[in-house]
């Protein structure tokens, strides 16, 4: 009989040892009833009456799965992201909520679809931050009675139909010839005012324009293909062809 007795005691003392991680938190119950909390190291607890639930304490992850929503300019769009929190109550965790982890999995899909419900498509895309400060200002309040801490959200991914892809890509493309056509014109008005005020300095020297005009013919270089083309003014010419006459007529007199 104590041969039998023995292996059935050492059993029993096992099955009373529970260990306890850093990270970790045990809510025992004694005949279905909440009795204590255990803290990380040896614990022991009585066989058969007690029963320790393990809850772990640091920081969890949990996937939004994408999401399919409408925003309020009648965008549809897909979307998801990753909710970031941690149990700061292992009591209330257990005993309020049946499982946890599927209920912030929930209250983050529901709340992220009524966020994005709430927002245009391009704030969609500019204020992802805002839209995860938002769903995590709706789950905090219910997560509190939940025992849970909810430390951040994040959004992954915006999914948008293809044709919006293209259109989307056509408007870039636009924006962007439009800012080089813009920027060209600038240049242009730019030049064509340097333009304007090397004229008036030129007609204020009048030796300007002949210096100019030799720096020209001079940068032309002695290369035989090339011609050059002097415009004189017609006044000039005609002084020329008075002075020839006039001299023709001394040399017959």
């Amino acid at each position: 009989m104590g041969v039998i007795l023995i292996p059935v005691l050492i059993v029993i003392l096992i099955s009373s040892i529970r260990i306890i991680q850093q990270y970790e938190t045990g809510v025992v119950f004694q005949l279905g009833r909440y009795s204590r909390t255990l803290q990380p190291g040896l614990n022991f607890l009585i066989p058969v009456i007690e029963y320790a639930r393990v809850v772990d304490m640091r920081v969890l992850t949990n996937d939004i799965p994408k999401q399919q929503a409408i925003t309020k300019d009648n965008v549809p769009v897909s979307i998801n992201g990753v909710v970031y929190f941690q149990v700061v109550d292992a009591q209330t965790a257990v005993i309020k909520v049946q499982n946890y982890l599927y209920a912030v999995s929930q209250y983050a899909q529901a709340a992220l679809r009524d966020v994005v419900g709430g927002m245009t498509f391009d704030d969609l895309l500019a204020e992802r931050q805002k839209i995860g400060d938002e769903i995590e200002a709706i789950i905090q309040k219910q997560a509190e009675t939940w025992g849970l801490n909810v430390t951040a959200i994040k959004i992954l991914d915006v999914d948008v139909p293809e044709e919006l892809k293209k259109m989307m890509s056509r408007q870039a493309s636009a924006e962007r010839e439009k800012r080089a056509t813009i920027t060209k014109a600038e240049g242009d008005k730019l030049a064509a005012f340097n333009l304007a005020e090397a004229a008036k300095t030129m007609t204020q020297s009048p030796g300007a324009m002949q210096l100019r005009t030799l720096q020209t013919i001079d940068g032309l270089g002695p290369t035989p293909s090339n011609t050059v083309v002097l415009a004189v003014p017609i006044d000039i010419l005609e002084s020329v062809r008075a002075l020839t006459a006039k001299l023709g007529e001394k040399k017959d007199s």
